[in-house]
């Protein structure tokens, strides 16, 4: 008598699973093809002609997408000749379209710096978000000035709108760089945290209570936590960006400007990605330190700037990484945004033989007048 054999019978939520999978992959075929004519939408001048602004703006009326997966599709049509193992990699399902939009943008970003196969296993291992933030990372090891330099630019496009409304109420709306944006959310953190069992106030409540409470003088204050490899500290080349709580990675020259003299709790890592540091949160000028400094600078020491100590850093004319000392001859007070200016700006800041402050541009580039501070 032969015996019967088991035959595997998948259950409802395999099914479920397979069903699932197999759609998406369908989906992003798809959105590969809407990308295609997306792309050739954008070359020609259909949009023009029904009196859209642009070709985004039409997609995104007619087909009822937001901007930036308009844009998204764009980029990826535009791209998808220089993407063939990317490309290749949706057709056989290891990776999906988000993971296709981060590398069109990364490749527009690089240009000829643009390493496809390393990326694409990369992708191949990773959700699309953990992706983004690898492609941020390799941006800033193949580029690290122009990585600095947007991240500048994003801090020159910060804007507040306040307003009142007629009843008293402060309507607020803005736009933040992201490390800004990382000051204040971990500013707001805690201080939005359900305070029990029985706090039914939501996300948004409870993060308008915590600005409220962070402008009345509540709450400690911020400490910004940093990870980041020897290598990016020193700025040498190839090294990848650091990595923010709250925030993308950001460059090398921020994360100088932060250890120059802020609130941070630093962790240290080497080559092989080992932590071989970690920091307690400290200021690196101590507090006798800064008050002597601002005694005797009174403000910002930029020319006519009057920024008072209290909006200023103390900021290291021969930083502390390459080797400068924190007593007071080697520190200046300079004003949040010509700190800035000086670290990630490119520029510099020398202390005459008789004592005035000279500040010196960046290097002009060819055909780009240099740009005096506002």
């Amino acid at each position: 008598m032969l015996a019967t054999q088991d035959v595997y019978s998948p259950s409802p939520n395999d099914l479920l699973r397979e069903r699932l999978i197999q759609r998406q992959r369908v989906i992003d075929l798809q959105q590969v093809a809407f990308a295609r004519d997306a792309a050739e939408f954008a070359a020609g001048n259909a949009w023009d002609e029904d009196g859209s602004v642009s070709a985004i703006d039409w997609l995104r009326f007619n087909c009822h997408m937001n901007a930036g997966a308009a844009a998204n599709a764009i980029a990826v049509g535009e791209s998808l000749e220089q993407l063939p193992e990317s490309h290749q990699a949706v057709v056989d399902g290891e990776i999906g379209f988000a993971h296709l939009a981060v590398m069109a943008r990364t490749a527009e970003a690089l240009d000829d710096r643009f390493d496809e196969k390393l990326l694409v296993e990369k992708a191949k291992e990773n959700s699309p978000g953990k992706f983004f933030y690898i492609c941020h990372h390799a941006r800033h090891a193949a580029d690290p000035k122009r990585y600095a330099a947007e991240q500048s630019e994003q801090v020159e496009q910060r804007r507040l709108k306040l307003s009142t409304w007629m009843d008293g109420s402060l309507l607020i709306s803005g736009q933040l760089d992201p490390v800004g944006g990382a000051a204040v959310l971990t500013a707001l953190e805690p201080l939005a945290r359900k305070s029990g069992a029985d706090d039914d106030r939501c996300l948004e409540q409870r993060n308008a209570d915590a600005l409220v409470e962070l402008a009345s003088g509540g709450g400690s204050q911020a400490q910004i936590q940093v990870t980041s490899s020897i290598e990016t500290l020193l700025a040498l080349a190839g090294s990848p960006a650091a990595e923010m709580e709250f925030s993308l990675p950001v460059s090398s020259k921020t994360i100088e400007r932060l250890a120059c003299d802020s609130s941070i709790a630093r962790v240290l890592l080497n080559s092989e990605s080992q932590v071989i540091d970690v920091g307690r949160s400290k200021r690196v000028v101590s507090e006798p330190g800064r008050r002597a400094l601002a005694a005797r600078d009174g403000h910002c020491r930029w020319t006519e700037c009057d920024r008072p100590p209290s909006r200023s850093a103390a900021h290291h004319l021969v930083h502390w990484i390459h080797g400068g000392t924190s007593d007071l001859d080697n520190l200046i007070l300079l004003c949040h945004r010509h700190h800035r200016m000086v670290h990630e700006g490119g520029w510099q800041i020398v202390r005459s033989d008789d004592g005035p402050i000279v500040t010196i541009p960046p290097t002009v580039t060819f055909g780009a007048p240099a740009r005096g501070p506002d």
